[in-house]
């Protein structure tokens, strides 16, 4: 028995906000002073850290839920299945539904409840749940959708990633340039093909990195505004990142037996252009090797980091042909890989 992906859909938000939308910004440091630094410098500084140039956002009547849904049937559509046959439906999301312009966020039904209703699913036995992991949530539903059905508890199961950024950024925060909103989905089932999820690799590092990416204040000092954002210790982030993910990505791969020169894909987490190639070229100078070109598809120079949505929408894109120059062909060894607020890790060497 095989345990395999077999639709794959996504939803990319109609807002573009560019760079240079951010030129009249007033960025601050977290000390609330100001920077000694055009907003043009550090637009262009982020650029060539990052790689982003643009990134999606949700329009005003849209959360996080009903981004979830589109993907969701996108990957019924494209897995041709009877949504009333999935046994569950797990949504990795870190911050619930949020409206535009308002303080809360919405949790209560979860997230997943609601992706069941909108689907208009009326089988009670299709259970939804909702996944806090930071980051790396999809790739840790997809995980947990695996250990139900090799058990035998399930035998399909509707995976999403989605999120809506955009309504946690401090707008005087330099890093909320990283941001964005997104969802994509698979349906992952039992099935009779050879391939599938061959291994998998998951980590919680706690004890000095558990607040590297946390809520917090804005910059802004002299406002009464009194919400909390995403904030995060970004060279501390990438530092870890680096001394672990390629271990990781190794761990993950010798389990599986298969070799380095086997691996045709590194789905990586969207997260920064700069730390993802050099997580991927320290990976594979732990072979001894040079990291082989276009083996890290890439998305985030037009989408930014919208979260556990990155790997399940870079998958779509690629398997729909809408990504130039990469595809995915039958009995490809690919790899999944995140790292995020946890601080955690994880990693999924996958067969087409």
């Amino acid at each position: 028995m095989a345990i395999r992906i077999t639709g794959t859909g996504s939803y990319i938000p109609s807002i573009i906000e560019k760079n240079e939308d951010f030129y009249n910004h007033k960025f601050l440091n977290a000390d609330g002073s100001t920077i000694n630094s055009s907003n043009e410098i550090i637009v262009k500084k982020f650029k060539a850290i990052t790689g982003i140039q643009e990134r999606r956002y949700v329009k005003d009547n849209q959360i996080n839920s009903d981004i979830a849904f589109i993907a969701a049937s996108k990957a019924i559509e494209d897995a041709k299945i009877d949504k009333e046959s999935l046994d569950y439906i797990i949504v990795a999301h870190n911050y619930g539904d949020i409206k535009h312009n308002t303080e809360q966020s919405d949790t209560v039904p979860s997230i997943a409840s609601r992706v069941k209703h909108l689907l208009k699913i009326k089988n009670p036995k299709c259970v939804g749940y909702d996944l806090l992991f930071g980051c790396p949530g999809w790739i840790e539903g997809v995980i947990q959708a695996k250990a139900f059905i090799a058990s035998g508890i399930a035998k399909r199961c509707l995976v999403i990633g989605s999120e809506t950024l955009s309504r946690v950024i401090d707008k005087y925060d330099r890093d909320s340039m990283i941001y964005s909103d997104g969802a994509g989905a698979i349906i992952v089932e039992k099935s009779d093909e050879e391939g599938g999820i061959l291994a998998h690799e998951t980590a919680t590092y706690a004890l000095d990195e558990a607040h590297f990416i946390f809520f917090g204040e804005t910059n802004n000092h002299e406002t009464t505004d009194k919400r909390r954002y995403i904030k995060m210790y970004g060279r501390k982030i990438y530092e870890f990142a680096l001394s672990n993910v390629p271990k990781a990505l190794k761990s993950c791969l010798e389990k599986s037996g298969k070799s380095i020169t086997d691996v045709k894909k590194i789905l990586i987490h969207q997260a920064n252009e700069k730390m993802d190639e050099a997580i991927v070229q320290r990976f594979y100078k732990l072979y001894d090797m040079q990291m082989p070109e276009g083996i890290m598809p890439m998305s985030i120079n037009l989408l930014g980091n919208s979260s556990v949505a990155t790997v399940p929408t870079l998958l779509d894109l690629i398997l729909k042909g809408e990504l130039e120059g990469q595809q995915i062909n039958k009995g490809d060894i690919i790899m999944f890989a995140s790292v995020g607020a946890g601080m955690n890790i994880n990693t999924i060497i996958y067969q087409y």
